[in-house]
């Protein structure tokens, strides 16, 4: 794998000064937001199963019930093999979470491999998990991974980010947005965390007035 991998502010700046030269959108959002930061988390199958446990729900249920989750040992893939269907009930997880979760301990996805696979390999490993979508998937590559050139285009703030910099009539589709990122290349990652930057700034003004 020839990728460049994040490691940490130093990378975020390298990547921001890159974009900034070659897009007036992004030097005035990173004129206003401040430094981006690089968000890097750890990974392996706690990760993913956080993820999973995520999904719909706040984020202060989020917290709550994979704090639960992994009190109860269920970060580990060969305690959630054995685990009966209450211990997870029990920590909070709806039936569908349930058979994820066990999808992901089944699917032996060995992480270490993983971690130095192609972004495109990791993605398609992810999503034939059931329960891990496309989003979850580049979610990972971005900020447990460290891949410099991931881009979630279907994520939504990051689309309103977008029209809002942009000044774009509409919010992009997913595929816009992947169309307009691949200027960005091979900073694409960190472009991502730009207009995240931009999304929470923008939307901190208008909750003001």
């Amino acid at each position: 794998m020839d990728e460049r991998i994040i490691t940490g502010p130093a990378c975020i700046e390298e990547g921001t000064a890159w974009l900034a030269r070659r897009d007036e959108a992004l030097a005035r959002a990173r004129a206003e937001t401040g430094p981006w930061p690089d968000r890097l988390r750890t990974g392996g199958f706690p990760a993913l199963v956080q993820a999973i446990v995520s999904q719909q729900v706040s984020v202060a249920s989020a917290r709550a019930i994979g704090a639960r989750v992994e009190a109860a040992g269920l970060h580990d893939p060969i305690v959630v093999r054995a685990a009966e269907d209450e211990l997870f009930k029990g920590c909070g997880l709806s039936r569908p979470k349930v058979r994820y979760v066990r999808a992901l301990a089944e699917a032996g996805i060995d992480f270490d491999s993983l971690a130095h696979a192609p972004s495109e390999e990791v993605v398609a490993t992810l999503v034939a998990v059931p329960g891990i979508g496309r989003w979850t998937a580049e979610i990972y590559a971005l900020f447990s991974l460290g891949r410099a050139d991931v881009f979630p285009a279907g994520d939504l703030a990051l689309q309103e980010a977008a029209r809002l910099l942009y000044g774009l009539d509409g919010r992009p589709t997913e595929r816009q947005l992947r169309e307009m990122a691949e200027a960005w290349q091979p900073w694409r990652g960190v472009a991502a965390r730009g207009l995240w930057a931009w999304y929470a700034l923008t939307k901190k003004r208008e909750g003001v007035d």
